[in-house]
């Protein structure tokens, strides 16, 4: 058990690297801004049919 966890805390990873993970967020971030109304609306939307359909349940 000492072994694997001095092996995990000294494993060189050879998968992502910390500069595609920032490249990922800086993506993802720059999606999240383009469509930012779209997904507003969206979100309003579908919580505007959760509580339409949660008063028909509850009378």
């Amino acid at each position: 058990m000492k072994y694997f966890l001095q092996g995990l805390l000294t494993k060189q990873y050879d998968g992502i690297g910390v500069v595609e993970i920032i490249l990922i967020l800086v993506v993802l971030i720059s999606l999240v801004l383009i469509f930012k109304t779209q997904i507003t609306e969206l979100i309003e939307n579908i919580f505007e049919t959760i509580t339409g359909g949660s008063a028909e349940i509850t009378g």
